[in-house]
Parts: C-alpha cells; structure tokens; sequence
C-alpha cells in the first residue's frame, strides 16, 4: 500500500488571505476528522530565508493512507462548496500528487505522532 501525498501552492488575492487561511484551516480540521484515510493535513505559511511571512501565499501539506483515500477525499460532499467559497480568494493554485518514500508513512502514522523526532 503506497502512502500518497498532496501539496497545495496557493497564491491569494490581495487582501484576502486571512479569510483563505481560516477556510482552509476549517478544511483541514472537518478533513482530519470525516476521512480516516487522511494520515496529515498541515496549512502551511511560506516564509523568506529570514523568517518574515512571503505575502499572499499559503501551502497546504496532505498525507493520505492509499489511492483510495484520495480518491475519497476528491470525492468529498463538502469539495464543490470550498471550491466556491475559495474562488473568488484565490488568484492561483498548484497541485502536487507525489508518492511517498517514507516507510513510516506507509505504514499510517498517526499524525499526532509526527514529529521532528520522527524523521529518518
């Protein structure tokens, strides 16, 4: 079973991205909750080399169990209502589906037990 990962580049309109990053956080808390096949679901805040954020961008980082998982989390009831309220917040997205090499994804930890700690 092959863990999957989504990473999400964002970039939001001007002046709107405070209203992104609470729907997105939103997002991320019912996702975590609803999808068991949802290993991590990290809102991220780009930043420049000296700590201060980068404007208008936001990332999300995603971990799901299988394809399946994905394929459930696409196919989620509450996707066409984010996509909408996100619209008009949004000026650009990139999607990245990647497989993970990490052999402690693969075998579902838990994200409460991801840490700094944990890695390889």
């Amino acid at each position: 079973m092959t863990a999957l990962t989504i990473i999400v580049e964002f970039e939001t309109n001007e002046g709107r991205e405070e209203e992104f990053i609470a729907s997105i956080r939103e997002h991320a808390r019912k996702t975590l909750e609803e999808e068991p096949g949802c290993l991590r679901f990290e809102v991220i805040k780009p930043i420049n080399r000296d700590g201060t954020p980068i404007p208008n961008k936001v990332m999300v980082n995603e971990l799901y169990a299988n394809e399946a998982a994905v394929t459930a989390h696409e196919n989620n009831p509450r996707m066409p209502k984010l996509r909408a309220t996100n619209a008009p917040l949004l000026k650009s997205s990139r999607l990245i589906l990647a497989q993970s090499l990490s052999p402690r994804a693969a075998e579902g930890m838990p994200p409460q037990e991801l840490n700094a700690s944990n890695d390889d």
